[in-house]
């Protein structure tokens, strides 16, 4: 998928889902239920050993069964791991941290980069480094208040919050109401006892309310 289409489908969902599994068929199944519960973007996370060989699969899968899905992959750290999956096909790369090296790796590739930020400075030298999303973590941390706080000075900056972030009407109209370009929501989509016991329709129904709570608040709004 080309970057322009990711960062679109990003912002227009509204909500990126963010996961990890060491079992493929349970991360199969999880990114199924998001699909159909409206997510468009997936972020598989790069948590556990054999994360590489399970995100592979799922690009393959992904690509097949869910037309429309942009699969990216997050907690990248260096280059040499982003080229990595790069060359698996990931859509694009999510890293905890500002590492301009993975920027370039990213450009080169045009897939989107979305560096982890919490500061002004972070911003700009992600942007500097050809970041047109950034990823403001932990959100629960930083806060609201600090996106609002930067339209002053960096009026048109897109900011995906991530860490914190609740499926709930509060907190979706909290983050977007301050400006958010997205959010990203891990474990409070897929809690572990719902993934235990395979209830991926409880998942569905999580992404699916999380989404409509998004679009509600921008009809609002």
């Amino acid at each position: 998928m080309d970057k322009e289409t990711t960062l679109k489908l990003l912002n227009q969902v509204g909500v990126l889902p963010l996961f990890y599994h060491s079992d493929i068929e349970i991360a199969k199944e999880v990114i199924n239920a998001s699909y159909r519960g409206g997510a468009r973007a997936f972020e598989f996370t790069n948590r556990g050993e054999n994360a590489f060989t399970v995100f592979t699969e799922l690009v393959a899968y992904t690509k097949e069964s869910l037309p429309g899905l942009s699969m990216g992959i997050g907690t990248i750290y260096d280059a040499e791991t982003a080229q990595k999956f790069i060359d698996a096909g990931t859509d694009f790369i999510v890293t905890p941290c500002l590492n301009p090296a993975v920027g370039y790796a990213c450009a080169k590739a045009n897939i989107p980069w979305i560096p982890g930020v919490s500061t002004l400075t972070e911003i700009y030298n992600a942007q500097q480094a050809g970041a047109e999303v950034v990823k403001l973590f932990p959100g629960d941390v930083v806060g609201s208040k600090f996106i609002k706080a930067i339209r002053g000075p960096m009026p048109n900056v897109k900011i995906m919050v991530t860490g914190g972030v609740q499926p709930t009407a509060e907190s979706i109209n909290e983050w977007f109401g301050a400006g958010a370009y997205a959010v990203g929501l891990g474990s409070n989509l897929f809690p572990k006892d719902i993934i235990a016991d395979g209830n991926y329709a409880w998942i569905e129904q999580k992404v699916a309310e999380s989404i409509a709570l998004v679009t509600k608040f921008r009809e609002a709004n």
